[in-house]
């Protein structure tokens, strides 16, 4: 029995039903999306951006485990929301914190992409992760998965990178990139403009007013990386534009591609120091 001839795929960038001849995407414009080429884990797209989203969910999630696990610490008696399930210090030293006095001790550079994906207490990470499993989606829409990905890392380097320079001696959190993402919702409902822009531009504008406030009212939160995660993500959105203003390119890909290594190469290396300890 002769076996049907397959006339349609997912395009292997934006994940969309098409024709196998087709000589462009229809949907994201990727040429030749049915050669076998682009048909491969190794060159396949990253899709709608929502398996990034719940990757970069369980990379903090299993990074604050572990945290927890690495270098055990004694529970008190008394009773503070804010410090529950404090990972040890020592544990976040060892698998990638940052600050001026990490990084000139360990010429830790390295802990720039690694401080993103460390949390200080379960109250930490849970108020982080909500807060990005709203934007994250939003953002994506916005600037497409390769975009968001290059935004959310180098807003998160470069906010703590300020906070270096600023004198912070040690900090973590994924606050610095989620700012970022705040700044590059800014500028896009900002430059976008109509209802929609409008619209974004007033809902995120008060979330980076509420995120100042709460810097300045709640003591040791790091504002100098909320603000310079702010003004980079602002300033990558500007620079990589928005996708009603272009389509992702294979530039915008490679950039990417480059920030998912340097981000794991670093998560690697904190948790083999981790393990060392460990083995120790």
């Amino acid at each position: 029995m002769n076996r049907p001839v397959r006339n349609s795929i997912i395009c292997p960038n934006c994940r969309k039903l098409i024709s196998i001849d087709e000589p462009r995407c229809p949907f994201c414009g990727i040429q030749a999306p049915g050669s076998r080429w682009k048909n491969n884990p190794l060159t396949r797209g990253w899709g709608s951006g929502e398996q990034l989203i719940k990757i970069i969910l369980y990379v903090n999630i299993g990074m604050y485990v572990l945290s927890l696990l690495l270098v055990p610490r004694r529970i008190g008696f008394g009773f503070n929301p804010f410090g529950l399930l404090s990972p040890n210090s020592e544990s976040l030293a060892i698998l990638g914190a940052t600050g001026t006095w990490l990084m000139h001790r360990t010429s830790g550079w390295w802990t720039l992409l690694a401080a993103n994906y460390l949390h200080g207490s379960a109250m930490h990470i849970l108020f982080n992760m909500l807060a990005f499993y709203q934007l994250a989606p939003l953002v994506t829409q916005l600037y497409g998965p390769y975009r968001f990905f290059i935004i959310y890392t180098g807003s998160g380097v470069l906010g703590f990178l300020l906070s270096y320079f600023a004198g912070i001696p040690i900090t973590i959190g994924a606050s610095a990139a989620l700012c970022g993402l705040i700044g590059a919702a800014i500028y896009y409902g900002k430059h976008r403009g109509g209802l929609f822009g409008n619209a974004i531009y007033r809902q995120v504008g008060g979330w980076a007013l509420g995120v100042l406030v709460f810097g300045i009212m709640v003591p040791q939160v790091n504002n100098w990386a909320h603000v310079g995660g702010m003004i980079s993500g602002a300033l990558i959105g500007m620079l990589l534009g928005y996708i009603e203003k272009s389509r992702e390119t294979a530039t915008h890909k490679m950039m990417a591609g480059v920030c998912a290594a340097a981000t794991a190469l670093a998560l690697a290396w904190g948790v083999l120091r981790g393990i060392l300890v460990w083995v120790r």
